[in-house]
């Protein structure tokens, strides 16, 4: 996608990518931000306020970030009549890198999801979510400690393909009349229907990422989560897909669970439905999960649930050409405006952003101040109303305790 940016901010240079497939990232890089809708204001300026304090705690003035604002959403809407005008689109993908508060997306009827077609047009095929308990955080599980995980969804197939129809429309009864005459399959004709696409292509270049992840930080091994005893040309083609691509590319570099060798990558698979009792039963059994979109979006809200809930749970949205980080909870437009709800999901996203370009030291401060925070009880109404003898602050009170600690 070819696309020039306007004006940056003053003394700012773009991201790009290099030969090596990872950002080259100037001293002051444009990194492009949206709001989002609801509570996302509040939770961008809390975020943003932690991100430039740990770049400026790790470099001095030798690097900053020039933010480059983005329009999606509500706000997009009022200024430009689109919810995602197709510049953001474009300054997305030139500016390689960028942060997103949560989108407004109704249920059933009304737009489709803005998350899930970013995701798509910019084939950030790869969704990422980290899950690791923060000493002090509320956990409804005995030993929260032992979850330390990372999901790698894929972000582009799968039934968030979008391909449905509504019931009784003219296109679900064609399909149906398609499917009894051609296919020999019988569908009720009253059926709301959708289509299932899952590709060889799509599977091993998110099986990839998440094995380049475990080999490059020393992880034990990657598990292909998949209901593959059901549908077997679909899920159960992305576990035997993954295992191709796992034969073929890392050849003397992984195994296959019982093979195991020391030294080597371990690659193997679980049924979904069993492995959310793994999660909870045996969380130490496993370090990088990779699934297919619905298994993702259930196992990793599951999976956050055990370390202190979505508000605690960073998430990035990555491709070969560009990346995008995000708050992984929804928009909460009942706390709108009131300076309350809790920043952490996007704060340890940013923090991700920073890790992604190379800006390893500054990244690395935010977990540290923020699990200081929480054990100090010094944390938001969420967390406050579990921890007994907490302190509530406010969401800009909680960046600023977190700086305080960088």
């Amino acid at each position: 996608m070819s696309h020039t940016l306007g004006n940056l901010p003053q003394g700012a240079e773009p991201i790009t990518i290099g030969p090596d497939g990872k950002p080259q990232v100037p001293a002051i890089p444009a990194v492009g931000y949206i709001e989002g809708d609801g509570t996302g204001p509040d939770i961008w300026r809390a975020t943003k306020l932690i991100l430039e304090a740990a770049v400026a705690k790790a470099y001095g003035d030798q690097r900053r970030i020039a933010w480059v604002e983005l329009l999606a959403g509500e706000k997009a809407l009022e200024q430009t009549g689109q919810y995602l005008p197709q510049k953001t689109i474009e300054d997305i993908a030139a500016l390689k890198v960028s942060i997103k508060g949560p989108l407004t997306t109704p249920v059933g009827g009304g737009f489709r999801s803005l998350n899930v077609t970013l995701r798509q047009v910019l084939d950030l095929y790869a969704c990422i979510r980290p899950v690791r308990h923060i000493p002090g955080a509320p956990s409804p599980v005995k030993r929260p400690e032992a979850v330390d995980m990372v999901i790698y969804r894929e972000n582009t197939e799968d039934v968030y393909a979008g391909l449905e129809w509504r019931a009784g429309s003219p296109e679900a009864k064609r399909l149906i009349d398609f499917l009894a005459s051609e296919l020999g399959a019988v569908v009720d004709p009253q059926a709301g229907v959708g289509i299932k696409p899952m590709s060889a292509r799509c599977t091993k270049r998110l099986v990839a990422m998440a094995i380049d992840y475990a080999l490059a930080r020393g992880r034990q091994s990657v598990t292909l989560v998949h209901k593959g005893n059901i549908m077997k040309f679909t899920e159960g083609a992305f576990r035997d897909w993954g295992y191709e691509l796992a034969a073929e590319k890392y050849a003397g570099r992984v195994v296959r669970e019982g093979q195991e060798e020391p030294g080597k990558l371990v690659i193997k698979d679980r049924i979904a439905d069993a492995m959310f009792q793994q999660v909870l039963l045996r969380p130490d059994e496993y370090d990088v999960l990779a699934m297919p979109n619905l298994n993702g979006d259930y196992l990793s809200d599951a999976l956050a649930a055990q370390v202190g809930g979505l508000g605690m749970a960073p998430g990035a949205n990555v491709g070969d050409e560009c990346a995008m980080f995000e708050a992984t909870h929804g928009t909460a437009p009942k706390y709108a405006g009131q300076d309350k709800v809790n920043p952490g999901s996007l704060v340890l996203s940013g923090a991700m952003m920073l890790e992604h370009m190379g800006w390893v030291e500054a990244a690395d401060l935010i977990p540290a101040a923020l699990g200081r925070a929480v054990q100090d009880g010094m944390v938001t109404y969420d967390l406050a109303r579990q921890i007994s003898g907490a302190t509530e602050l406010s969401c800009s009170g909680f960046a600023q305790a977190v700086v305080e600690r960088l």
